[in-house]
């Protein structure tokens, strides 16, 4: 039985979890956060809660976010999870 896209979105951000933060590059890490942003929140919502300006390290996420906002929710779960794979691998 295959799982849907949804579930293995999950599996793979379970796996993502238990990887040490110090073993992620810092520039997988920022993509890794924008497509789970993208498939999982509303930019309106992120721009609420995050003052930018006082923020960098806020910036870059929202970078980040920014960079994969023409991907569809599902485009962005495959690639989160393309890309967790590629660093259990």
């Amino acid at each position: 039985m295959s799982l849907s896209l949804d579930q293995e979105f999950e599996k793979y951000f379970e796996l993502a979890s238990e990887i040490p933060q110090s073993e992620v590059p810092q520039d997988i890490q920022l993509i890794l956060y924008g497509l789970y942003k993208h498939a999982t929140s509303d930019l309106l919502d992120f721009k609420k809660n995050h003052d930018i300006q006082r923020d960098i390290i806020s910036a870059f996420k929202l970078n980040a976010w920014m960079q994969v906002k023409n991907l569809t929710i599902d485009e962005a779960k495959q690639r989160y999870i393309e890309t967790v794979s590629k660093l259990i691998n």
